[in-house]
Parts: structure tokens; sequence; C-alpha cells
């Protein structure tokens, strides 16, 4: 809070000093984000205004007052800039204005653009950018061109996990030296924290820009930034330290198949461990977007055991409340996961819940991926609950509808469809609270939907059927990647009841 306005701000700290404050310039307003709902954009370029300390802070930290404002920060021997997330992305992302002939010129450039025509050598980017299948592939891109142009050092950092929200954060930190990735973490694990590091030589930087005459005769004429200086030295002599540059080498990505694999397993862990319940409970249909659900959960049980198998300590801890709970078993007190099905079995519940309506092989189909997987499954025939809802409507009206190919009506036929859905979700919720109690568990289950993006953007379900769920992995995914991931997850987890 700077006089009063409300600012998004990366706070820059060394030696328990506050060097400087530099507040957002472009918010994200489309898509999964309304940061316009809460901040105000730093619309003041390359000014910086005093800012003064809540006193709670200036206790800690020894100071008055701070710079706030867009400026750089200047070591002994280099210069670090900042952007944040938005403003690698958006691109209007900082407006030049200058008068020549008394014509007046806007110029749209990104932030890193300017302070790199201005010597920054460094930059930083804390970024909060949620996964997206194929999103990895244009990051890469903007980070690479945002070097190749100007030349510099790009430290690019992302949030990870799901934060509580609806979405996942997939890391992929990275560090990239004049357009060439010299090192890339993750883009998914079950791991809070991931640190990269690279070594890089100052030098290739100079060099790099020293050979670009555009860049000389523009960087001339850049407008300049105010320095912020720290009493730091970021470098050591290579001859002394016996360092050798970090060598580039090519980007890592993961398939889209890969990713519908490893992305919604790693939000589904986080969001579990945080939410604090018992586990997961899915109404198994054996259809494609159904099976694909169980499959990512079996993916996420993978992943854990592998995390386990590590030695992840918060991955075990976690894994240890859940799959066990408040049980006293023996050797339960220092459970570590090692079998994805035996995890499965702990902590995910699948219900095929079948009709008068319902064919064989669906039934089987479900039955054998439960077997698979692990999950502890359920056969509930509906019949009776529907037929139940029904016999009110006869009773109070006198008439008795019927399902199309017994003669009814198309309005008929629809209502004793809807009825159904909507009765599976009403059972569902019924099942995820009581299944835990009924196997010595205390808590509940989280109920998952299988409505994929195509259905939930063309209506093409039911309201308050199995769509309806506390969370839905596969709401932002297509049926057809969906088809493709069942391909490749039948033969990348070892499911024969998948077609591969």
């Amino acid at each position: 809070m700077h006089r009063n306005v409300k600012y998004n701000c990366r706070v820059l700290v060394y030696d328990q000093k506050i060097v400087l404050i530099r507040p957002k310039l472009f918010l994200a307003n489309d898509g999964n984000y309304r940061e316009g709902r809460w901040f105000t954009p730093w619309m003041r370029t390359r000014e910086v205004d005093e800012h003064f300390l809540p006193r709670i802070i200036q206790d800690l930290t020894g100071q008055e007052t701070v710079p706030f404002g867009d400026a750089v920060v200047a070591t002994k021997d280099t210069c670090v800039g900042i952007e944040t997330c938005e403003e690698l992305f958006t691109p209007s992302r900082y407006l030049f204005f200058f008068f020549m002939n008394n014509i007046l010129f806007i110029v749209l450039f990104s932030p890193h653009i300017f302070m790199g025509l201005d010597g920054v050598e460094i930059f930083t980017n804390g970024s909060g950018s949620h996964h997206e299948l194929r999103k990895l592939n244009r990051r890469i891109d903007l980070i690479q061109m945002a070097t190749s142009k100007v030349g510099g050092l790009y430290l690019y950092a992302n949030q990870k996990g799901c934060d509580g929200e609806r979405v996942y954060y997939d890391g992929s930190a990275m560090i990239v030296l004049n357009g060439q990735i010299v090192a890339q973490g993750s883009q998914f694990s079950l791991s809070d924290v991931e640190v990269i590091t690279a070594s890089i030589n100052l030098e290739d930087i100079r060099n790099f820009r020293g050979a670009n005459n555009s860049y000389a005769l523009q960087g001339a004429l850049a407008e300049k930034y105010l320095r912020v200086k720290c009493d730091a030295t970021l470098t050591r002599h290579s001859i002394q330290s016996g360092m050798q540059p970090s060598v580039p080498r090519p980007a890592k990505y993961h398939t889209p198949e890969e990713e519908i694999a490893l992305g919604p397993a790693c939000w589904l862990w986080d969001y579990l461990r945080r939410s604090r319940m018992a586990g997961y409970f899915l109404p198994l249909s054996g259809g494609i977007d159904s099976s694909s659900t169980a499959t990512i959960v079996f993916s996420m049980c993978t992943l854990v055991c592998e995390a386990a198998q590590k030695g992840d300590k918060q991955v075990i801890e976690d894994a240890r409340r859940i799959a066990v709970g408040d049980q006293e078993l023996d050797g339960d007190d220092a459970y570590i996961p090692k079998d994805p099905r035996e995890l499965c079995g702990r902590l995910f519940a699948t219900c095929y819940m079948g009709s008068a309506n319902s064919s064989s092989e669906t039934r089987q189909r479900a039955a054998q991926l439960a077997s698979e997987i692990g999950s502890y499954h359920l056969n509930v025939d509906i019949d009776a609950v529907t037929s139940a809802l029904v016999s009110v409507f006869v009773l109070v009206t006198g008439k008795t509808p019927k399902f199309k190919v017994h003669g009814g009506s198309n309005e008929e036929n629809i209502a004793l469809q809807n009825i159904q859905a909507r009765s599976r979700m009403v059972i569902a919720y019924l099942f995820a609270g009581l299944l835990p109690w009924l196997r010595g568990r205390k808590g509940a289950y989280l109920v998952l939907g299988s409505a994929n993006v195509d259905e939930c953007l063309r209506g093409y379900l039911t309201k308050y059927d199995c769509s309806s769920a506390d969370v839905n992995p596969i709401g932002g995914i297509s049926k057809r990647d969906l088809r493709s991931f069942i391909l490749f997850a039948g033969k990348r987890f070892g499911l024969p009841s998948l077609p591969g």
C-alpha cells in the first residue's frame, strides 16, 4: 500500500535490508486472472517515490524509507532489472512517448528491452503462470526471444502447486543467457520448492551486445533508469573459484499426453493434502472421460510413491496422514508408500452406478480398470432410487412417464434420463461421505467430476449430475486430447483395460 493505493509488488531484499519495492506495471485481467479488481498498475514509468515502511518492518530492517517505483538495482559489478509475470506475456507492456518534428511517437516495448538498452544485464521475473496444455512452449519462446534481441541473463521463477485454487502452477524455472537455456527446472513435481543454478560469465553478455551495432546506436539514445545502489558483489574470478560457465542445453518439453498425466495429478495431490480430506471418490462409468480421470488419480499415486522412495519428507508425511489417518495398525506408524496400487486402494474409491439400461460391457470395463489401478470399487444399481423418485410424481399427478422406447414422449424421455443422472450425484456424495467411516477412517472423500471441456462449453451435460463435483481434473481438456491420453496411458501405466 503506497500513498493509500494498492499495488502488486516485488520486494528485493539483500542482507536483511529492503533494496527496492518494484510495483507491477501491467496487470493480468484475462483468462483466470482479475488482478485489476484488487490492484492498480504503476503507470509512472521510470519514476521512483520514497516509501515509508510500516513500523513493524522498520523495527526489523532498521530502515525508515525505501525506494518504490520503476527502477533497477546496481551492484558493484552488474545491474539487475525486474519484470513480473504478465509483463513478459502482454504485447503492449510498455509505452514510451516522445516528440520528433512535432510528431508524437508511441513505441511499444517490453520492460526488458528498455532495461537492456540502458545496460541492465540481469533480468528477474517472479511469475504466477498456470499450466495449460502446450503453454510452456510459448513461455520458453518468449523468454528466449527476450534475451536473443537485446542480450542478457534472464532468471525466471514460477509458482508451483495449486495454492488452494482451481489452477495448477507448473514451475519450470529457467536461466536463459543471450537466448540460450543454460538451466531448466522440472515442470511437474511434488516438491514445494525447487532451486536451479548455473554459472554465468557476464562478459558473454557484454561481448554479445558489443557485436551488435544496432544495440550500440539505440543504447546510446536510451532513456535512463534510476539505479538503486546495492553494496553487493555477485561475481567471482573464475580462475580463483575454478568455476566453468554452464553449457547451453535444449529446452525440455513434455508431450500433451504426458502433460495430462502429470499436471492434473500434481494438482490433485496438492489439493488433497491442503484440504485435509481422506481421499477421492469417482463415479466410474467405464467411458473415456471417467476412465481418464481414474487414470490421472493413479498417476498421482505413482508420483507420490516415486517421491517417497526418493526420501521427500513432506510427501511421506502427507501420504502417512492421508492414507493411514488415525488407524492403529501394525507398521502404519512408519508407513511409506511404495506401490501405487496399494496407495490407490487406501485413498481412492470408485463406483459403477448402473441401471436397467446400462450395458454389461461398461460395467465390466469399469471393474477391470478399478482392479488394475487398485481402487476400492463398488457396484451400485440405481433403479430403486430413480423408481422411488418417479413414484412421487405418479402419486401426486396420477400419471406415469415412460421412456421413448416404451412409447413415451420426448419430454418424458428427457425427464427420466435426467433424474437418473442427477440421482448419481446424490448417491456419489452419500458414498463419499460414508465410505471413510465404513473403512475405519475419519473425514470424507472429495467427489471427482469427469466432464471434458467440450461438454462444458457446449452444455452437453445434465445439470447437477456427475458433472457436478468438488473438483474436475479434466474440465479444461478436450475430448480429442483425452482420446490421445488414453492410448498413451494404457502403455505408460500398463493398464490393459485401456485401449493401446
